[in-house]
């Protein structure tokens, strides 16, 4: 694995060996993170572990007119169950990704320094947050960073059923011709579930690269 000296320049992402990885830094700043994304590159480590930077291929991605709502799910979006908002409780939304408990996880790749890098991100205009309320209580949502009109997802939390979902459905429809694409990073069911797809990294690239990274006004 690749280590990236501080003040050396992030690789490009199709430098990353056959499982994705780029390279590793001992540190995780602002500077580095936002060097990362226009390159579709992002950190994804454990405590104790070096900074591990990621550009897996295929990427997993979803397409806004690709997104699939079941049945059941636009019932929960036509009787309003739910409230929506963005960027009106970033950090909670941050700490309670870090909190839940996930199936077949120990712990969390949500440190404290994550935490310090993504605050600084979303105080900078380039990381936004969606949150999901039911009677005025937070229930779920999920943060991110734009490059242009690309989101890259960097974790969701739900303390109630049907929350997650409903607040990303709403979080593509609400952003119509703003938003041109979801970037999942590496599969999950959840987000097949939802429409997410496989796509080659060049294309995923190639997409990224018409984008410009600059601070979002939403």
């Amino acid at each position: 694995m690749r280590y990236i000296e501080r003040g050396f320049a992030m690789p490009n992402a199709d430098e990353a060996n056959d499982e994705g990885i780029v390279g590793f830094t001992t540190e995780l700043s602002l500077e580095r993170v936002m060097e990362a994304y226009p390159k579709g590159i992002f950190p994804w480590y454990e405590e104790g572990e070096p900074v591990i930077w990621w550009s897996p291929d295929p990427r997993f991605v979803l397409l806004p007119a690709e997104l699939k709502v079941s049945k059941s799910m636009r019932k929960v979006m036509r009787d309003e169950v739910f409230d929506f908002s963005i960027n009106a409780a970033f950090e909670q939304v941050v700490e309670n990704c870090r909190n839940i408990k996930r199936a077949n996880q120990n712990g969390t790749w949500i440190t404290d320094e994550v935490c310090g890098a993504y605050y600084e991100m979303y105080r900078a205009g380039y990381a936004m947050s969606v949150e999901v309320w039911y009677d005025k209580e937070l229930v779920g949502g999920f943060y991110g960073v734009w490059v242009g009109k690309v989101f890259c997802g960097e974790s969701m939390f739900a303390r109630m059923s049907n929350a997650s979902k409903a607040g990303l459905i709403w979080f593509v429809q609400r952003m119509g011709d703003n938003l041109k694409l979801i970037d999942c990073q590496v599969y999950t069911e959840h987000f097949q579930s939802l429409g997410a797809q496989m796509i080659p990294r060049n294309l995923f690239l190639q997409i990224l690269a018409t984008q410009r990274f600059a601070p979002k006004e939403l």
